[in-house]
């Protein structure tokens, strides 16, 4: 039977994908967000939050600061690539979230399994509109050159799909991606900046970011639980591990959030991460859910490592909460 062996939380934020020389440039798109919340989810402006930043905020966006970070970060990525790496998996599932990439508001599903025998990863498109640096970061989640198709595990998926709908989920299903298009940021992180040595993906889709069908953090975390019920369900031998891409709490940086989560994590303390407050959970924040997805299905294993940097990156306090977390 198949076993779920391994859990890893990450970040999956262009920050990640940029040097630190770079990280003070996001001001030109923080400062006109129209999505920006502040730490209680209301809608907000960057001149507002200058007014309520961080104490301390010109220290933590200093150069050496976001270098020290940079590092940080680059060594928490490698970290999890190794641990990949050497859990010497079967597959991987894939937990991510579609942010009007394959899925748009004329069809917007709550929650997706992929069971197509591959997914392609296609290169960033010339019509991507941003400046020089964003679109070096950007294009990092993507191939540079030419498409490359990516190996799926169709049987589990179709696995997961039977066993999700029994469990009363009701799961939408996709086998193909539109042609010349591939898959999305939060995929493609794995596979171009975590994953080592290629293994097969089941790719996963919470609508985390866009109302009204936003699953809770409830359902989220009953979804993890029955993700592992059908793992374990599945009759072949395999090494299943499972992956949350997204997050932490961004635009605004809420540090207490973060930690809260991942020390509740630690603790497996399923009723409080079940019940964090939904108006939190919105905007960039809204990625938390991918995670709270993952602590549900990795309830038998422990929390074994995990490092949280705040991303600041202005003056106001806009940033990325970057977390990186493993469990065995």
């Amino acid at each position: 039977m198949a076993q779920l062996v391994l859990g890893i939380g990450t970040s999956h934020t262009p920050m990640l994908n940029a040097p630190p020389t770079d990280w003070p440039r996001f001001y030109e798109r923080d400062s006109k967000r129209t999505n920006l919340l502040d730490t209680e989810g209301r809608l907000t402006s960057y001149e507002e939050q200058l007014k309520h930043a961080p104490p301390g905020i010109t220290q933590e966006i200093s150069p050496e600061r976001m270098q020290a970070r940079h590092q940080a970060v680059e060594g928490a990525m490698a970290r999890l690539g190794d641990f990949l790496r050497e859990a010497k998996l079967d597959t991987l599932i894939v937990v991510g979230d579609d942010q009007d990439e394959l899925y748009h508001s004329d069809n917007m599903p709550g929650m997706l399994v992929y069971y197509g025998e591959s997914i392609p990863n296609v290169p960033l498109g010339a019509d991507f509109k941003g400046p020089e640096w964003a679109r070096r970061a950007t294009a990092r989640w993507y191939e540079e050159k030419e498409p490359r198709d990516y190996p799926v595990d169709a049987s589990l998926a179709r696995h997961l799909i039977d066993e999700l709908i029994d469990g009363e989920f009701d799961i939408a299903a996709s086998d193909a991606t539109p042609e010349g298009e591939g898959e999305g940021h939060a995929i493609g992180f794995v596979h171009k900046r975590i994953m080592k040595d290629v293994v097969p993906i089941v790719p996963i889709c919470i609508n985390t970011y866009y109302p009204p069908n936003q699953p809770t953090p409830r359902r989220c975390y009953k979804l993890g639980q029955a993700i592992r019920a059908a793992v374990e369900s599945y009759p072949e031998d395999k090494r299943i591990g499972i992956v949350g891409s997204g997050g932490l709490s961004h635009f605004v940086v809420d540090e207490a959030l973060d930690r809260g989560l991942i020390d509740m994590m630690r603790r497996k303390d399923a009723a409080g991460i079940q019940a964090l407050p939904r108006e939190k959970l919105n905007s960039g924040s809204s990625e938390i859910r991918n995670w709270i997805c993952v602590a549900g299905a990795v309830e038998h294993l422990s929390l074994e490592w995990s490092l949280y940097e705040p991303g600041y990156r202005t003056p106001a306090g806009t940033g990325t909460g970057l977390g990186f977390a493993f469990w065995s």
